[in-house]
């Protein structure tokens, strides 16, 4: 299901189809099996509106959950490019050989990282992520050297910085592995094709002259895609640019 969900277009023709399948089925097969007698439409109209309704609040949380999840990876985008230019300034505290490898090393960092946020091909972040984790060790050595050179409140600052920029980059990669339970998932997609038979079951007369039943299978199935989007950093077309790092990049004139 997981990776189900990460494909948002694939997601949407899926429960497209299978949406307006559970339409047919509950307007040619159900409607057959269990007839509804006229005094009853009232309350089955009850039960209809109470189903929607708890499946709109369920897609509305849903989404809230991405949204919440998205703002946060854009928070955490800027983190780390914060952390990154702020360490690359204390690098002028230091002496000038450690100093400037610190700076080249960090300008590398942040290349890196932005074309991390960038790239959906597995391998090539495969590679990305290699080399991120390579030049991590080489930046820690860094700092481990001005706090040999620096046992000062200067060397703290450094070493302190560069914890933060080790951090922000773990912070950054939990927040784009947290993504909706699959249980959630399942609830969802579970009451919306229960709604989507409902529906089928409640048209009146043919099938034919209820077109419009086919409203609720598309809007379901492009709200459910539209979560998905939000929550797949990299397989949706809603995904987090890296702005931050791209100006910090600018700015280092790297």
């Amino acid at each position: 299901m997981a990776s189900f969900v990460n494909h948002p277009a694939v997601l949407f023709v899926v429960l497209l189809v299978v949406f307006i399948a559970c339409v047919v089925f509950g307007a040619l097969v159900l409607k057959r099996i269990v007839i509804l007698p006229t005094e009853e439409r009232d309350d089955f109209t009850l039960v209809q509106t109470s189903t929607l309704t708890l499946l709109a609040l369920l897609v509305g949380f849903s989404l809230s959950m991405a949204v919440g999840r998205y703002d946060l990876r854009k928070t955490l985008e800027e983190s780390e490019a914060n952390a990154i230019g702020t360490e690359y300034a204390r690098a002028d505290l230091v002496d000038a050989q450690t100093g400037s490898a610190m700076k080249a090393a960090l300008a590398r960092y942040a290349r890196l990282r932005q074309i991390e946020f960038q790239t959906r091909d597995k391998d090539e972040l495969a590679r990305i992520d290699k080399e991120i984790a390579d030049l991590q060790a080489q930046l820690w050595r860094l700092a481990v050297r001005v706090a040999n050179d620096k046992p000062n409140p200067i060397g703290a600052l450094v070493v302190n910085g560069m914890n933060d920029v080790l951090n922000s980059q773990d912070y950054s990669e939990a927040a784009r592995i947290n993504h909706i339970p699959v249980g959630v998932w399942v609830l969802m997609i579970a009451i919306a094709m229960f709604g989507c038979t409902v529906q089928g079951y409640g048209v009146k007369g043919k099938l034919r002259r209820g077109f419009l039943v086919i409203v609720l299978p598309t809007t379901m199935a492009l709200s459910l895609a539209l979560i998905a989007d939000i929550d797949s950093p990299r397989g949706g077309l809603i995904r987090i640019q890296p702005q931050n790092l791209t100006r910090l990049i600018l700015s280092l004139g790297k």
